[in-house]
């Protein structure tokens, strides 16, 4: 069997939307799902126990900070990703890609790959899809990325043919270079916001052997129709039979409208970074927008619960909007991470809803009660 296959459980019948099954070495996890981030091999503020209990199945950890610190033949030693972070579920690395492509005049690109200099110390590097995939390899995570290039916002559409022809090339050496039997590598589509592009690639990177297909350089500055427009014409040619993934897409709005067009996975450091800047993510029925600004003097003798129905520690254990406001105003570590196990379960809630609701034919009434109430 293969390291990482996809079972397609139910179509919603009215919508096309999803519900499957992800299958890999460290278990089998109920989809649609959202990954809660780990850049450098942890979520922040918060222990794998605690990420367990949110409900994840898979978290996402960074390959291109791993690669500078510790190093991924350190990672090798220890026993691989799981084992040195002591995480028994499913793991994703990406590529490097995204964070090397965002360092400006920082990086170089030729075909054979990138040449970068690091953020820690301004050392030069080298990344190319044969490093990248060895490198996870060397991580042990169960699914890897194919080295891509994501495509900058705005950009011309020759360069965006240049860089998606690129992307294709760099996507056969990245299977070509996979060897580890027990990791599964997902192709990444590119086509900047070019529907021919889009089209193109994801019928290019959808006949190739990957376990996946990701869907890439979405949500980088582009209006919501438009990334709905481009993520709609790459599902649209995507095998029915793999899993989906948007990259970097963690709002309960955007997760709904990726669904709809037939995605199964998703990731984000929004959540996590928005409790760090004290920010509550509730359902629009409790908050216009679905975000509480725990900052606010609103709060200040507030003592109820961030979200009645929320079965998270947070919530559970009735720490109240005003105590939380208080931990966050005096920057207290312990505020920062009562609003990440909130926002966190909070998504975790909204995907097996989400499910639910497809499994039950009804995603369209889900999705027409959610942003009735989803209001400016």
């Amino acid at each position: 069997m293969a390291a990482i296959t996809f079972e397609l459980i139910h179509t919603d019948a009215a919508t096309g939307a999803r519900a499957g099954i992800l299958h890999t070495p460290h278990g089998k996890f109920l989809t649609p799902l959202f990954m809660p981030v780990g850049t450098q091999a942890t979520v922040k503020t918060l222990s794998p126990h605690e990420v367990q209990n949110l409900g994840a199945g898979v978290i996402l950890a960074n390959t291109y900070h791993l690669f500078l610190r510790p190093g991924a033949e350190l990672v090798r030693k220890a026993g691989g990703l799981h084992k040195f972070m002591n995480w028994t579920h499913g793991i994703l690395t990406d590529s490097g890609g995204f964070q090397v492509f965002s360092l400006g005049d920082l990086r170089k690109i030729s075909e054979d790959g990138v040449t970068f200099r690091s953020h820690i110390d301004g050392s030069e590097k080298f990344l190319s899809p044969e490093i990248s995939i060895q490198t996870q390899a060397a991580l042990g995570s169960d699914i890897a990325m194919a080295f891509d290039e994501c495509i900058p916002y705005p950009a011309d559409y020759d360069y965006a043919k240049t860089s998606t022809e690129r992307t294709h090339r760099w996507a056969e050496r990245s299977l070509a270079a996979a060897t580890n039997p027990r990791q599964g590598v997902f192709g990444i589509c590119q086509g900047g916001m070019y529907e021919d592009l889009r089209e193109t690639s994801a019928k290019f990177i959808g006949s190739l052997d990957f376990a996946g297909c990701a869907i890439g350089g979405l949500s980088v500055g582009e209006l919501p129709d438009i990334m709905y427009r481009m993520l709609e014409v790459s599902t649209k040619f995507l095998p029915e039979n793999k899993a989906r993934y948007l990259m970097g897409v963690g709002t309960p709005d955007h997760l709904l409208e990726g669904v709809l067009r037939g995605v199964d996975m998703f990731d984000c450091v929004f959540p996590t970074r928005v409790a760090r800047n004290g920010m509550a993510m509730v359902s629009p029925e409790t908050a216009p927008r679905g975000r509480l600004v725990m900052k606010n003097a609103e709060f200040t003798e507030d003592f109820s619960p961030l979200e009645t129905n929320c079965d998270c520690y947070a919530c559970r254990n009735k720490f109240t909007r005003a105590y939380i406001r208080h931990l966050v105003r005096a920057d207290e570590i312990f505020g920062l991470r009562l609003l990440a196990l909130h926002n966190l379960r909070y998504l975790q809630r909204f995907t097996a809803n989400m499910r639910q609701a497809i499994l039950a034919d009804k995603f369209s009434e889900f999705r027409e009660k959610f942003f009735t109430a989803y209001v400016d």
